[in-house]
């Protein structure tokens, strides 16, 4: 049986997209976006609890994101997580969760063109 590796999110873009060009003039954009959830804790008071996620987009998306996304705007998210591990300076593995994007939908613009 296939597995699902499924993301979506809806969330404001941390920072202005990291822009790239690797070998072969492949061009890719990384940047965060951020998640929000708002709820009443057992003394009724409003919590509000916000998760960060790390984006990786490729090529096409890349020149897409370094066109049109900026700090704070709002977009719908599809893609799949993937972890990659590394040594850090000490010798010890770590592990870095990120989503690797298959489309993005920008929701604040007035066009709201599907990318």
């Amino acid at each position: 049986m296939k597995g699902l590796n499924k993301v979506t999110l809806i969330g404001n873009i941390g920072k202005d997209p990291e822009i790239q060009i690797l070998e072969g003039n492949i061009k890719v954009a990384k940047c965060s976006i951020a998640t929000s959830e708002s709820f009443k804790d057992s003394n009724g008071q409003n919590q509000h609890i916000t998760d960060w996620h790390n984006v990786v987009l490729w090529r096409g998306l890349a020149e897409l994101a370094e066109k049109y996304l900026q700090k704070g705007s709002l977009v719908y998210l599809e893609g799949k997580l993937k972890t990659r591990t590394y040594q850090d300076k000490d010798g010890q593995k770590r592990y870095f969760t990120e989503i690797i994007a298959e489309s993005f939908l920008m929701l604040d613009k007035v066009s709201n063109e599907a990318h």
